[in-house]
């Protein structure tokens, strides 16, 4: 739909017609390049991350990441057991030649603050430490203090200046928490300074908690399964088809640079508008799911097993899976969430754990208006679930459900889930793109586009969430399948009593459970 009838708003020739009174449309100058001079196509460069990682400073990562591979590998080879302290002697010179050693001294002495906390073995007092290092980073005038740390003047200044220092700051608190969660004795500093330092992770994460990260790192035995370097290679390879098929989008479809025209947006049609949307949250799943690929191939050569990649955007119907950075969500879970929140049974418990939860996602992310309403929205999604559970769960609704089958109480779920499914959506598209953008999605799907478009996505969308249900019920009983039937006593044979009920006893055993489906 979205190509066919909205053909006309993704050809940069409609662009190049329109005219430049507005500020939106200044915005195609900027963000569109020359790209392919051969196919006269131009290239969309509004993605600054994607630029870096994969155009712009290429060469360079990929000498800093190989150098990392052929000294670890060297080291694994010949002394295994000192490999955790090559990985950190190079990640160290690696910062120091790209930041400066003023900015090493920045980051060791915010590694020497929370360790020199971390002894003293409390935890609320780790946290508090912590967020306000973290804080710093967010308000002046300790930005412009802590960034004269910094020499030289390049593009990637700022992007490696927050990001060191932001990811430095949570690893150092996971060390602090795990520390506090020792009960004889301390670890080492030389061990967070291995954790810090670790390059692949150091710039741009993902985080891997420091438990992880100690266990894996200081393991002697370093063979590897059966087939795992032909799965390294695999995941390498389809990185790189992905990297290329990016690419040629960025010369045929330009959806990041689109929205930000909002007279344009008015002007295509709802099917249009809707896809756009759409693929806008499917692109920013496809460059978290390579950049952090990528990042985690290389570790997984250094026999580590970081954190996976997020889930894909089409498979996420409920709000407590959703996620762009699963080393940000891990961390949040194990410290906070999953530590205030319990058993998420207690709707008062639960509400603490969401608000503290995303009160730390805003601090990360840094204060405004658009990551305050997107914190908001998704912490009332994340609370409007428990609560919808437990109201169905309570009489008359629970015993409604036990006498339906297993296949209507599915579909029941589902309809639900759909509309979750467009509340994901267009809570995070406030975050990817703007306000306004948000607005005018949510207005031409729900109400101008009311009733033909809304029932049609929101059917088209039901099937789908049906499709995923039925691939999870699949995937669940192949991880964790139904038990045998116990094998029957010895003098069952001569006995014609139990080899009557024996295949009666079994029958539920061999149909999987409701719960287990859902």
């Amino acid at each position: 739909g979205v190509q066919q009838t909205g053909l006309s708003g993704f050809r940069l020739e409609y662009v190049q017609r329109s005219t430049c009174s507005s500020a939106n449309r200044k915005t195609f100058k900027t963000s569109v390049k020359p790209g392919w001079y051969y196919f006269g196509r131009k290239m969309e460069t509004a993605d600054f991350e994607w630029l870096m990682w994969f155009s712009t400073f290429r060469d360079h990562i990929i000498f800093a990441l190989s150098g990392h591979v052929l000294f670890a590998k060297i080291c694994s080879m010949l002394a295994p057991q000192y490999r955790s302290l090559v990985y950190m002697v190079y990640g160290l010179l690696a910062v120091w030649t790209s930041m400066g050693w003023t900015y090493v001294t920045l980051i060791l002495s915010h590694c020497i603050l929370l360790y020199s906390i971390s002894l003293v073995k409390i935890r609320w007092l780790c946290f508090v430490t912590g967020l306000c290092t973290l804080a710093t980073f967010k308000c002046e005038p300790f930005i412009s203090w802590q960034a004269g740390f910094v020499e030289g003047d390049f593009e990637l200044r700022p992007v490696f200046f927050y990001g060191g220092c932001g990811f430095t700051i949570m690893r150092c608190m996971s060390f602090a928490l795990e520390n506090c969660e020792r009960k004889d004795g301390n670890y080492n500093i030389l061990e967070l300074l291995k954790y810090n330092f670790y390059l692949p992770f150091f710039y741009f994460g993902p985080i891997m908690t420091f438990d992880k990260f100690y266990v894996q790192v200081n393991r002697c035995d370093l063979t590897r399964k059966e087939r795992e370097m032909w799965n390294i290679n695999l995941h390498g390879v389809i990185h790189l088809i992905v990297i290329i098929v990016v690419d040629i989008l960025f010369h045929f479809m330009y959806i990041l640079t689109i929205p930000t025209d909002l007279k344009l947006m008015k002007h295509l049609s709802d099917w249009a508008l809707v896809g756009l949307a759409y693929f806008n949250l499917v692109y920013d799943w496809v460059k978290a799911a390579v950049m952090f690929g990528v990042i985690n191939t290389v570790s997984r050569l250094d026999h580590l097993d970081p954190p996976k990649p997020p889930k894909c955007i089409t498979m996420l119907y409920v709000f407590a899976e959703t996620h762009f950075d699963r080393g940000i969500n891990d961390w949040l879970c194990k410290y906070v969430y999953n530590y205030l929140g319990g058993k998420h049974e207690n709707m008062v418990e639960e509400l603490v754990a969401t608000l503290c939860t995303f009160g730390i996602t805003i601090l990360w992310l840094g204060p405004c208006q658009v990551v305050l309403v997107w914190a908001f929205l998704n912490c009332f999604g994340l609370n409007f679930e428990l609560w919808t559970g437990k109201f169905f769960s309570v009489e008359p609704f629970s015993s409604f459900e036990m006498a339906m089958s297993e296949a209507m109480s599915r579909r029941i779920r589902a309809i639900f889930n759909t509309f979750n499914f467009w509340s994901i959506v267009l809570y995070n598209i406030l975050a990817l793109n703007s306000l306004d953008f948000a607005k005018l999605v949510a207005k031409r799907l729900l109400l101008k586009g009311f009733p033909i478009t809304t029932i049609i996505v929101m059917f088209v969308t039901y099937c789908l969430i049906q499709v995923i249900k039925e691939q999870e019920r699949r995937q669940a009983l192949i991880d964790d399948p139904d038990p045998l039937p116990p094998a029957p006593p010895p003098n069952a044979a001569t006995s014609p009593t139990t080899s009557a009920t024996a295949p009666t006893a079994a029958q539920p055993v061999a149909d999987p459970s409701k719960e287990k489906a859902e």
